[in-house]
């Protein structure tokens, strides 16, 4: 059982983090993006339906791939990105509302969106299993989850090399290498329509559907 004070901090220490991040955000993951992503955020876009929103939206970088017919939302816990992503989505002259929020208590009714996307974000979101039964609770019957992250790599030299660097990136910035959350998806009640890891299994695309 989680502890409510613990998780009060561990995501007022997050909005910090990722706060004080924005301005070099996108600097930085470009080299990433290019060598583990690939083609990771035109397939969440071509799978967003109907009312959308993007939990974690971070800087807007996945706004670009949606189809011009989808409504979206996007909800993150850290202004300064939010001030990021709004001004992407003016450039790209794309209307997105931007909503300031937790993971773990969204700011969305029950069942009100036909598709939620989340990428590279529950491996850093404090409390995952809240967050994803918050996504089920959000979204209609027979609504869409997108997921997009890195997890525990399928290769023991690299999971180790991962659980090494989590003994720096846990206490530093609260990003997870070794999480998965496929198992995580399942036990939140929704049904795994197709998954696939990559990268020697460090990267996962995860489409899972409510059921209706």
């Amino acid at each position: 059982m989680s502890n409510g004070a613990t998780d009060s901090r561990e995501t007022a220490k997050q909005r910090r983090v990722w706060d004080k991040s924005a301005p070099r955000y996108d600097r930085q993951i470009e080299l990433f993006e290019r060598l583990l992503l690939g083609d990771g955020r035109e397939w969440l876009g071509e799978r967003a339906r109907g009312r959308v929103l993007e939990v974690a939206v971070g800087t807007g970088r996945s706004l670009p791939y949606y189809p011009d017919d989808v409504v979206l939302t996007g909800v993150d816990l850290s202004p300064a990105m939010l001030e990021l992503a709004r001004a992407r989505a003016g450039e790209l002259g794309r209307e997105v509302e931007l909503l300031e929020g937790d993971a773990s208590h969204l700011p969305a009714r029950d069942a009100s969106y036909d598709t939620i996307v989340c990428e590279l974000s529950l491996c850093t979101i404090p409390d995952p299993v809240a967050a994803l039964a918050e996504m089920h609770r959000a979204l209609v019957p027979g609504g869409r989850l997108l997921l997009l992250d890195h997890v525990a790599s399928t290769w023991p030299p690299i999971y180790a090399l991962q659980w090494i660097l989590e003994r720096v990136t846990i206490p530093w910035e609260g990003e997870h290498y070794t999480r998965r959350q496929l198992p995580l998806v399942e036990a939140a009640g929704f049904t795994i329509v197709e998954s696939l890891r990559l990268k020697a299994g460090t990267l996962e695309r995860v489409h899972a559907t409510k059921a209706a």
